[in-house]
């Protein structure tokens, strides 16, 4: 199981946007990708333009065939990337769980 860990700093003013772009991009990844099997997005509580993505997957097929879908690469990199400060990103290995 591979795990996928990203924080967003949000660039002020456009949480909310973001939040609505990525509701719809986990309604899409829930539908359309049988490979991811947790897709979950949280609000920081010290830091209101921080969001932090919390991404299961099968594989690193799984992972891969996530990055090259329409809808990851419209609403992400298309929508969402361009209103963060930073995007930093940490893949990890389910150990236990």
């Amino acid at each position: 199981m591979k795990v996928l860990l990203a924080r967003y700093q949000v660039k002020p003013g456009h949480r909310e946007q973001v939040e609505q772009s990525l509701a719809r991009m986990a309604a899409l990844v829930a539908r359309d990708e049988p490979g991811c099997r947790l897709y979950q997005v949280l609000r920081s509580l010290e830091s209101d333009d921080e969001l932090v993505l919390y991404e299961h997957y099968e594989d690193e097929a799984a992972l891969e065939a996530h990055r090259r879908t329409e809808h990851f690469q419209e609403i992400v990199e298309g929508e969402i990337l361009p209103l963060l400060e930073r995007r930093d990103r940490e893949m990890l290995e389910l150990v236990l769980g």
